[in-house]
């Protein structure tokens, strides 16, 4: 396992203090402060607080991509592509609720990094739907608004990283299935 360089240090504070102060809010003195060292030393490291902002979500809008372009290559039922959908978001959020906090409320902020970041995040979703609608032309899924699916699975995928910090005993496998059992298979009996 690779070990924690300084900038990984950084961008990881910084990701704690996004999410619990928000984007705006947070400034190179209150990062510097969190980490312990003197706000004109981050810039060793890092060129500025967009920096900053554009790895912790490009990164993450970077693995959601590459993890759907091969869930969309596999040669599986749409059902099994859904529940690796799901797998794929426990998996990135379990590992970095704090970056994913940044990816869900403050991508608005990208700069120059903006457009490049809706193109994933809507080249995402277009996959996603795709999954939803081949379920839909095959009878795999019953037959219903294919955006309302994918809207209600994204609503929970996407808030996890409000819940999976207050669950000490997680297991990101089991949990993977018990989303996809209630949002894939439905809570009837």
């Amino acid at each position: 396992m690779k070990s924690e360089t300084r900038k990984d240090e950084i961008i990881n504070t910084a990701a704690k203090l996004f999410k619990d102060k928000g984007y705006s809010a947070v400034t190179m003195r209150d990062l510097a402060t969190a980490m312990g060292i003197k706000a004109a030393s981050l810039y060793n490291h890092i060129n500025s607080k967009q920096d900053i902002l554009k790895e912790i979500i490009i990164d993450i809008a970077e693995a959601f991509t590459n993890g759907m372009s091969i869930i969309i290559a596999s040669e599986v039922s749409n059902i099994s592509k859904l529940k690796q959908v799901v797998a794929l978001h426990v998996n990135i959020t379990a590992s970095n609720t704090n970056g994913m906090a940044s990816l869900n409320n403050d991508w608005m902020h990208l700069e120059d990094q903006l457009d490049y970041y809706l193109k994933l995040r809507n080249e995402y979703e277009n996959n996603f739907l795709k999954i939803i609608e081949e379920g839909i032309s095959t009878a795999e899924i019953k037959q219903t608004n294919a955006e309302v699916i994918m809207f209600s699975m994204l609503s929970t995928l996407r808030s996890l990283y409000l819940w999976i910090p207050k669950k000490e005993d997680l297991n990101a496998d089991d949990l993977a299935n018990n989303l996809s059992e209630v949002l894939i298979e439905g809570i009837n009996v």
